[in-house]
């Protein structure tokens, strides 16, 4: 029982320093333990989209400079995890499976109206960044705390730590190029959404699905 609230008090201060709403389902992890292959793949994709995300910045904001330095900086980093998640496939003797629609990431991105101008495309983008990164930390630290495979615990213990200061990197500069109270506003907002969204995610054996 002690061990029970204790990982309760754990996953709600988690929580509250990632600014999340609504923590997932401690379910979802008994679904990954019966797919761990299928998490994997979709794994990769998420490191590998995350390393286009990084390149899809430095394009559209050149004349940022601290931007492009630390986008350029994470597009490699985030090439190394989807290497390490790679190899880890292969080392179960599968191969990189196709990729899959992420829907929470599809409507996560619905949020903010498109167009506008360049600074709040910017704002909103990295917004988005940072909340995905927060999610999948909240998510990596659920599979290191409950995968009975000790050392697939390891492994999403330590990318767990990367993704908290993706997360906190993120949103620095989403409030370094808006204006301070309305990025914190939308930051809120978004922060809403997200865990409207998440009520119906949590069954299937992806990272956000």
């Amino acid at each position: 029982m002690n061990k029970m609230k204790d990982k309760e008090k754990q996953t709600k201060a988690d929580i509250k320093m990632l600014g999340l709403k609504l923590p997932t389902d401690p379910r979802w992890v008994n679904i990954v333990e019966k797919n761990v292959d299928e998490i994997l793949t979709d794994h990769a994709y998420c490191e590998q989209k995350a390393a286009s995300t990084a390149i899809s910045l430095i394009i559209g904001y050149p004349d940022k400079k601290e931007l492009v330095h630390e986008m350029s900086l994470l597009a490699q980093e985030e090439m190394s995890h989807f290497k390490m998640v790679h190899d880890r496939i292969t080392a179960r003797g599968g191969h990189l499976g196709r990729e899959r629609k992420d829907l929470y990431v599809n409507k996560l991105m619905k949020f903010f109206p498109k167009g506008g101008s360049r600074s709040d495309q910017l704002v909103h983008r990295l917004l988005y960044a940072a909340l995905i990164e927060a999610r999948s930390c909240e998510r990596f630290r659920l599979l290191s705390e409950e995968l009975e495979d000790q050392d697939l615990a390891k492994f999403y213990r330590n990318l767990m730590e990367s993704e908290a200061g993706h997360y906190t990197m993120f949103l620095s500069f989403a409030r370094n190029y808006g204006d301070r109270q309305e990025v914190d506003k939308k930051w809120q907002d978004l922060l809403d959404y997200e865990a409207e969204i998440m009520r119906d995610l949590g069954k299937e054996e992806t990272v956000h699905g």
